[in-house]
Parts: C-alpha cells; structure tokens; sequence
C-alpha cells in the first residue's frame, strides 16, 4: 500500500474466547455495536494511523465489516503472543511505529493512542498506564509477606507502542516465552527502555460482565433519545403479492405501488429517519427512478439502516398499526412482529404491531387500500 513516511499501524488482538463471559467479549454488544468496533474506531480517529490489523476468528468478522471497512484481518494463534506475532506478520513494512491494543479495551482515548504513538517513535517503546489507586500487598500463603510502596506502582494497559524494528527485535529474541503478559516485558529484556505515558481509567479491559456494565455506563453518558412519526397508505390491487412487515401475507390482493408497497415496513422507515431528522424515503427511492421499480421494502429498510449506523444511533422501538378493512391481521401478529424484529435488527420485545379496521367506511372500507401509522424511538451517541 502507498503511504506516507512516518505513519503508523496498530495489531489488534481479539482472538479469545471470552470463557469468564460465556461467549466472546470482544463480540458483546456495548453501545449498539460489539465492543471490538469500539475499539476499531478509537484508532481509526487517530490521524497517524494507516493501517489496522485486527487479530479475530473468521466466524468474528462478518459483526466487524457490519460497521467497518478497510481492516486487515489476521488469525488467531493459540496464546496472546502467538497472536500478536500473526498479527505483526501482516504489518505494513513501511511503518515506523506499530501499537500492539488489546480488543477488549473499548474505551481507549485517541489522544492517548497519539500520545503514546509519539513517545515510542520518540523513545523506541512507550505503555499507556495509570497509577494504583489501591495499596498492593505482597503474600506468601494466606499472609501479607510485603507491602509494596504504592507511589511508584502503576498499571500497564495498552496500547503498547514501539518503533517496528524494536518490536521486531523483540518477538525475534524472546517471541517463545509464552509466559509473558505484554510484549512490553520482551522489549524490556533487549535493553530498551520502557517509556510510561499516563492514561485515564477508563481505559479499562473488559474481562468480567461488572466491566461491561461499567463501560456501558460510561458510553451512556452521551446519549440522546429521538423520536419520530411515519405514515403511508397504498391502494390494493388484484393479483399482486401481499407484503406486511417485511412477511408474505396470503391474500388475493396486494399493494400497489413504486415498490412492493409494504405501507408497515414505509411508515416504519420515515419514522426512523423522522427522529433522525434525515427526511423520508421518497428522497432516498423517488417513485420516478425507473430502475427502482418493484423494489423490495426490505432493501429500503436495509438502507434506513445504514444511516441509522452511520449516526451511530440505534433503533429502540417500534410500533406501527395499520389500518386496514381486508385481510384479517390479527392471525399473522406473530409473523409479521418477528418480521420487524429481523428486518430492522432489534430485539422482538421491542416490537409493537396492531391492525385497526376501518369500519367499512371509504376505500379503505371497501377494501380498496390500507394504510399505517407508526412511531419509533431512536438512540443517538454523540450529540451531547
């Protein structure tokens, strides 16, 4: 890849199997997104770094390119170290500096990754690290042996960050000592000086669900709740399928319209894009783009989405009632609620659907058109 001198690139590892968390803890969801896409995007907000070599199982990935592009991936070995070495092996040679993170330390401050990025280029290797806030106690059985002076004990995080040939240097001497912690403790053995650059404390690794509840309650700090209001109305028209929520409805009529006419999944989307005050769908899809027509509405909603991630909101609730003389909805609740839920990716327990009928009153009466209210509440990080 062509890039400019003196740039840097960061390995990543998120190669572990999240045992103390019953499933990967790099995978959980934080936020609306996994905690590794937290992690991903601190470094992509730092403007010295070029390239980022994220070390996942294949079966992590397709969660990661949902919100991210432009990763190099590399596999796992089976310890840490072995990892870091897969994910050093794919490191552009052309960088000067390379940060070796942990993925499951979401909160990481990009000033702080440029910050330590500077003192390695500087100093050959540099550790983010906060001082221990607890006195430590040193124990030979079930008594205290030695209590360590606490002012000059600090708490090594990452990233870890060094001048590439000194990382190289290092893995190359000391790579088989898989009882090393951090690779930190193998540039230290070749003489290197280690330098220290303060953190902050949240900068915490997530390894115990009390530490996913404490960076959920950070990342809620800076949230803001939207809401919005969708309609639409299409007529009914022989022979032609019936769509309701995204679910294939049996009935000998069917929407007529620009697309498949699916007026639930319409209302839901310019509900959606309501609370984010990103106007509505016919300026997305306008009825009068030929190669549009018949479009599937769950590839609107698909593109609803993208702006939904693009905002990094997320979808709270929904709820739609659609009015309606024929057919019957109250049998196919079910179908249609489990629809939304997969269709716009939130839990069906935030789901609410309804049909009302129209009391035999006008076209909708006649069973000549149905139409749908909806209203949806949306999450939005970052605008406080």
């Amino acid at each position: 890849m062509s890039v400019k001198t003196g740039f840097s690139s960061v390995v990543i590892v998120a190669g572990g199997s999240g045992s103390r968390m019953g499933r990967p803890k790099q995978m959980l969801p934080l936020g609306g997104k996994p905690v590794l896409v937290h992690t991903i995007e601190a470094f992509q907000a730092v403007p010295s770094v070029r390239q980022i070599v994220v070390v996942t199982p294949a079966e992590n990935r397709p969660g990661v390119e949902k919100y991210i592009s432009g990763v190099t991936f590399a596999d796992p070995g089976d310890t840490r170290l072995n990892s870091v070495k897969n994910g050093f092996a794919c490191v552009d040679v052309a960088a000067q500096t390379v940060a070796v993170h942990d993925g499951a330390r979401p909160l990481v401050n990009p000033q702080h990754i440029a910050a330590c990025l500077k003192a390695a280029q500087e100093y050959g290797a540099a550790v983010l690290a906060v001082p221990v806030k607890d006195t430590v106690k040193v124990c030979e059985g079930d008594f205290v042996a030695q209590t360590l002076d606490r002012n000059r004990l600090w708490a090594a995080q990452t990233p870890q960050a060094y001048r590439r040939e000194v990382l190289a240097n290092a893995l190359e001497k000391f790579g088989n000592e898989e009882d090393a912690t951090d690779e930190s403790q193998l540039v230290e053995k070749t003489g290197v000086k280690v330098r220290l650059v303060m953190s902050d404390y949240k900068n915490n690794k997530i390894t115990t669900p009390e530490d996913l509840i404490f960076a959920e309650a950070l990342v809620e700090q800076n949230v803001t709740y939207r809401t919005g209001m969708g309609f639409d109305l299409h007529r009914l028209e022989p022979g032609r399928d019936l769509f309701i929520g995204g679910a294939k409805i049996p009935h000998s009529k069917g929407f007529l319209g620009h697309s498949d006419g699916d007026v639930v999944l319409h209302a839901i989307c310019d509900a959606v894009l309501g609370a984010l005050c990103e106007g509505e769908i016919g300026i997305l899809f306008p009825p009068t783009d030929p190669t549009i027509k018949g479009i599937c509405s769950v590839d609107i909603v698909k593109k609803v989405l993208e702006i939904v991630r693009a905002r990094h909101a997320e979808i709270e609730h929904i709820d739609a009632t659609i009015i309606t003389q024929e057919p019957k909805i109250k049998p196919h609740y079910d179908t249609i609620r489990q629809s939304l839920a997969r269709v716009f990716e939130i839990p069906l327990e935030n789901v609410s659907f309804k049909s009302k009928s129209h009391e035999h009153v006008g076209e909708i009466g006649r069973g000549e058109a149905a139409m749908c209210h909806a209203v949806a509440t949306v999450k939005i990080r970052g605008e406080k």
